[in-house]
């Protein structure tokens, strides 16, 4: 008699096969399960383990259509040659490196910083996630109308502000500032520094520490002068500045956790 299979479901309403992909070092891929995002830094008979930008590890059984690889749907295999573990390329920022990826459709949501070296700071170190979450960063000339300027924004659910403050210490101006913005959907945050420029740890630029500037004088200019830098050109000294810092190692981690805690907020991660 002719054997019939068990499984009556027509081959046209059966799911396609889903591509094998081997899992390489450095492939980034979510497991739609628990939408954990990682880059595989380990392969093993039956497992994968992924690491997300945060250094977190998450181990997963290697399943058919198991994986999204650029939102498609994958089956992982175990490479043909299995290597020993290789922790993936990082980012300037610290997280884990997505090789070729595109820069992801702007969102909606913003990040405001105080001005254009403290874009160019946040960039530099930080612009590699940016780019893949989608986040602009824009700069303002001064957070004095923060509060107006937070209210033509317009912040909502699906349009978040961060805002990033120079010199939020309590009892000072800026304080009074950012404590007057109480949209739930904008986050102003800011560092103890006077300016942007102390955020680099002095090590990076082989100094012993960053100068006391008398009050009532322009700091960016008894800075220079007290560390015999040129001080008629401020903007030529900040570059120099930035050519110093190579990653996160050079900055100060008052800066670090505040910028990474902006990113999260605007993208959604961080809690409402």
């Amino acid at each position: 008699m002719r054997q019939y299979s068990a499984d009556l479901t027509p081959p046209w309403k059966k799911p396609k096969p889903a591509p094998e992909i081997p899992a390489e070092p450095g492939l980034v891929v979510e497991e739609p399960g628990t939408g954990f995002c990682g880059a595989v830094i380990r392969c093993e008979a039956g497992t994968v383990t992924l690491e997300d930008r945060f250094g977190k590890h998450r181990v997963f059984p290697l399943e058919p259509r198991g994986f999204l690889l650029e939102g498609r749907v994958v089956t992982l295999v175990r490479p043909s040659s299995s290597s020993a573990p290789v922790r993936p390329t990082r980012t300037a920022s610290g997280s884990v490196a997505v090789p070729a990826a595109r820069a992801r459709v702007a969102r909606a949501g913003r990040i405001y910083v105080e001005g254009r070296h403290d874009a160019e700071l946040v960039e530099k170190v930080w612009g590699d996630d940016l780019r893949i979450e989608g986040v602009v960063v824009e700069y303002l000339e001064g957070v004095d109308d923060l509060p107006s300027i937070v209210s033509s924004f317009a912040p909502g659910p699906d349009a978040r502000l961060g805002v990033l403050v120079d010199h939020l210490l309590p009892g000072t101006k800026e304080w009074r500032i950012a404590e007057s913005v109480t949209c739930e959907h904008a986050l102003v945050v800011g560092h103890p520094y006077i300016d942007i420029w102390q955020a680099v740890k002095p090590a990076a630029l082989g100094i012993e520490a960053w100068p006391t500037v008398p009050r009532g004088q322009d700091w960016k200019t008894g800075v220079c002068r007290a560390l015999g830098w040129p001080s008629e050109n401020t903007g030529a000294v900040w570059q120099a500045i930035l050519k110093r810092v190579g990653s996160y190692r050079d900055l100060e981690p008052e800066l670090l956790g505040r910028v990474e805690e902006l990113i999260d907020f605007v993208t959604g991660s961080g809690g409402a």
